[in-house]
């Protein structure tokens, strides 16, 4: 075997090197590509599925002129409504089975696509995202004029960071925030241990530094077996929150938990829900 000379070291030194900074410089550049997957086509509607739904396609402007394309479900006779943002995946149609459960508990649905998702102009971003549910937000309370204290946000995954940013901002009656993560910086640095994530990061979604500034009932949901974004991360979003604050354990993976638990997931999501938004009798 040819022994290595201090040159043929050096190249080496210079190739890992090397390769070691194209990585981090396409993690700085293309880490939208890694955060976001919008889909285009919408697969169904909530008219479509196995129980139809009635439905209202929604036309939003947010306050940097992009429009947005949502759906509004009512429920026959509503005790309150759910603002729904949707995860990093996919678009509206692929959350039908969401919708059916909030629907089927006798509230109201609002879900939107963020920008570049679905049939929303532009392309996705942190700051665009909380824009859309900005516009989201003013659509249900001065166009439909429901009023903040009988609207409830639920966000999923990325969406739950978009609804925990909104919560700060506006003042609803709760909020449910479901597989959640701390940061997008702290994910990235649990998935690629090797590169300096934190100094790379242009996307944050810090779920965790706003979750102590809530003035609304919280409900944190997360399944011990999401293989996408670990338990703990729900675990420190409830543990940094203030009262009232409950915390659900399902199981099933990222993506199928809510489904998996069945009764588990829906009692907790009626019970949260009845308390945050009580009924007449109930707030008599």
């Amino acid at each position: 075997m040819a022994k290595l000379t201090k040159q043929m070291i050096w190249h080496i030194f210079i190739m890992l090197a090397g390769g070691y900074l194209l990585l981090a410089a396409l993690l700085f550049l293309f880490q939208g590509s890694l955060v976001y997957h919008p889909r285009r086509h919408l697969v169904a509607t909530p008219a479509d599925h196995e129980r139809p739904m009635d439905y209202e396609d929604v036309s939003l402007a947010t306050s940097d002129g992009v429009k947005l394309h949502g759906w509004f479900v009512p429920a026959a006779a509503p005790r309150g409504t759910i603002l729904m943002f949707h995860g990093n995946g996919g678009n509206i149609s692929h959350r039908l089975e969401t919708i059916a459960i909030f629907h089927n508990l006798g509230y109201n649905a609002m879900i939107i696509d963020y920008r570049g998702y679905g049939r929303s102009e532009g392309s996705p971003g942190e700051e665009g995202t909380y824009r859309d549910a900005e516009a989201a937000w003013a659509y249900l309370t001065r166009t439909r004029k429901i009023e903040p204290d009988r609207i409830v946000l639920f966000g999923r995954s990325l969406g739950a960071a978009v609804a925990a940013w909104l919560a700060v901002e506006k003042h609803s009656a709760g909020v449910i925030i479901e597989s959640a993560f701390t940061s997008v910086p702290d994910r990235g640095a649990e998935m690629y241990k090797f590169l300096p994530v934190r100094l790379l990061a242009r996307i944050n979604y810090d779920t965790l530094g706003r979750i102590g500034k809530l003035r609304c009932r919280l409900l944190v949901i997360h399944s011990r077996d999401d293989e996408i974004i670990p338990f703990h991360h729900g675990q420190k979003i409830f543990e940094a929150a203030k009262q009232p604050k409950r915390f659900q354990e399902i199981s099933g993976g990222h993506n199928d938990g809510f489904i998996t638990s069945g009764s588990v997931y829906t009692n907790a999501l009626s019970e949260f829900l009845s308390e945050a938004v009580p009924s007449a009798d109930q707030g008599s």
